[in-house]
């Protein structure tokens, strides 16, 4: 069991994913999302194993959940500088994405 004050130091931002490539080079089917989380923190980038799960197109434009102050992961030649946070796909392999059921919430904002 963890203390309130160990969630508190995990600060979990709302970003817009405004890019999307394909990662060929990741040992599992990934893809590196470029990731908006506005002024105060601004577009930073994640591999996520989403392949699978979402269409490259489907995620342009989405609002998701990120932990922005973890160490930056090497991945392949990727530096992934946020977690996308997400649940593990049941009906395939990939996962799916924590996002905010209304779009009454800004860029940047921590989840409380």
């Amino acid at each position: 069991m963890i203390a309130y004050e160990d969630f508190e130091k995990v600060d979990i931002r709302l970003g817009k994913i405004i890019e999307v490539k394909d990662f060929p080079e990741a040992k599992k089917p990934a893809y590196k999302l470029f990731i908006d989380f506005g002024p105060d923190i601004g577009i930073k980038r994640s591999s996520v194993q989403l392949v699978g799960t979402y269409e490259k197109e489907e995620l342009q434009g989405l609002m998701v959940a990120c932990v922005v102050n973890f160490p930056v992961r090497r991945v392949g030649p990727f530096d992934s500088e946020v977690l996308t946070l997400g649940f593990k796909n049941t009906e395939g392999m990939g996962y799916v994405l924590v996002t905010p059921s209304k779009s009454t919430v800004a860029l940047g904002d921590r989840l409380s």
